[in-house]
């Protein structure tokens, strides 16, 4: 459901300040006699004043962050031709309609100070602390989320991924070095040597496999019967990427969960058998969803937050008389429309999908409850948590995981092409 989905922008509290320290600066200095046009896009105009503090603040992230700094002139024309660039994509923003809105941006805002484990007013307060204006940085943050919205309908809209391109991929080599878990493994080497001859040590290896199938300790093993490097350390190899794996017996490994043990694997040294420590990473995932339904209840131009929270209250008490009229008053009230025609059903939830408020009572609410009314960004809710369930996500997550490292990889193929044919259509005159 779009309407209760996190929106990610990742932009650091860091990156932010760097950006708009030098255009802090540059508006309390004395002002300039003169300002002139440097450049036409289109419809547009950038003035000299605008190309000098856009340098100014990249001049001055690129020293905090200790980066060679190019000659001036060098610098201003790349940074005019970015503002250009930006220009363009902004004119065609607008033709097509393309309008961040004040709760998406919040939404965003929102989101960067939690990233910076602050609330919205703390980073607020930051940003003024600085010296820097909260007007500067929203319209900052709204041109950069135009520009992706633009970016993602124009060129993400090129770019078809089919089942069949996520099938190749995941049998390529490199999904399976990018999707594969780490892996902390346990070795045990039965030697074969002058001491001990092939079939004495295969006996010995089956023993010891025998023993961990039926619970004994492996570190303990290890010290007492293994030859390998790391005996000593309980036979632990620790952590591996699965490209490191050793050769002999990477295509077991790849195949074994958590706690696994191999059988002896024979290699010309002795036998092998490896227990998988554990994983980290990779595409295993074992979520716990939440089936839940919901009533949400929004202020508008005719009806006022006081009498939203009236009527949000007033469902609630007839929910509270009868509980199975959730379906019928969400049908009636719910503002949510992708909801409300299924009675508010929002089907099975994944943990992390809908926003914190939400998210939070949800967890908190036991199966049958009814909550109170609470807000979030959106409106009003009352929702209901009907079942709970342990589900296994892995296939799922693996494709969705290589879909979207497809995407990525093609729309970043296509978005410079993309630009340079924008630039090119675009009548630009330079008067730097």
């Amino acid at each position: 459901m779009i309407l209760l989905t996190r929106t990610y922008h990742r932009v650091t509290l860091h990156s932010l300040l760097a950006a708009l320290l030098m255009l802090a600066a540059g508006l309390h200095a004395e002002p300039r006699e003169l300002d002139r046009v440097v450049a036409v896009v289109d419809d547009d105009i950038i003035m000299e004043t605008e190309l000098l503090e856009r340098t100014a603040s990249i001049r001055a992230r690129m020293r905090d962050q200790q980066t060679q700094l190019p000659p001036t002139d060098v610098l201003l024309e790349q940074v005019l031709e970015r503002m250009i660039v930006e220009s363009i994509e902004l004119q065609m923003a607008e033709k097509a309609g393309i309008r961040v809105s004040d709760n998406q941006l919040n939404e965003t805002l929102a989101n960067i100070a939690r990233q910076n484990n602050m609330t919205t007013e703390a980073f607020r307060e930051t940003v003024l602390s600085e010296g820097m204006s909260w007007p500067a940085l929203r319209d900052q943050i709204r041109r950069e989320l135009t520009v992706n919205q633009l970016r993602q309908r124009r060129v993400g809209g090129r770019i078809q991924i089919t089942d069949q391109d996520v099938d190749n991929f995941l049998n390529s080599e490199v999904a399976k070095t990018n999707l594969a878990p780490d892996y902390r493994l346990g070795h045990i080497l039965i030697a074969i040597d002058n001491q001990t001859p092939p079939q004495v040590a295969e006996e010995t290896a089956m023993m010891v496999y025998q023993k961990l199938q039926d619970g004994a300790d492996f570190a303990a093993l290890a010290v007492r019967y293994s030859s390998g490097d790391a005996a000593l350390s309980g036979g632990d190899l620790g952590w591996r990427k699965a490209a490191q794996l050793p050769t002999l017996f990477s295509d077991t490994v790849l195949d074994m969960g958590a706690g696994d043990v191999s059988a002896p694997i024979r290699s010309a040294s002795g036998y092998h058998i490896i227990k998988v420590l554990e994983l980290r990473g990779g595409t295993e995932q074992i979520v716990q969803q939440t089936k839940a339904r919901h009533i949400l209840v929004k202020p508008n131009e005719i009806r006022s937050e006081t009498e939203t929270r009236t009527l949000i209250e007033d469902i609630y008490r007839q929910l509270q008389q009868d509980p199975d009229q959730f379906e019928t008053l969400a049908k009636t009230y719910s503002d949510d429309p992708g909801s409300a025609l299924q009675g508010g059903s929002l089907g099975w939830v994944n943990p992390g999908t809908m926003v914190p408020e939400f998210e939070q009572q949800m967890q908190a609410a036991q199966i049958g409850e009814i909550s109170q009314p609470f807000r979030s960004d959106f409106g009003w809710h009352i929702l209901q948590v009907e079942e709970r369930r342990s589900q296994d996500m892995s296939e799922e997550f693996r494709r969705s995981r290589a879909r979207q490292m497809l995407q990525k990889r093609r729309f970043d193929e296509e978005l410079d092409g993309w630009l340079r044919e924008i630039r090119q259509n675009a009548y630009v005159e330079i008067k730097l």
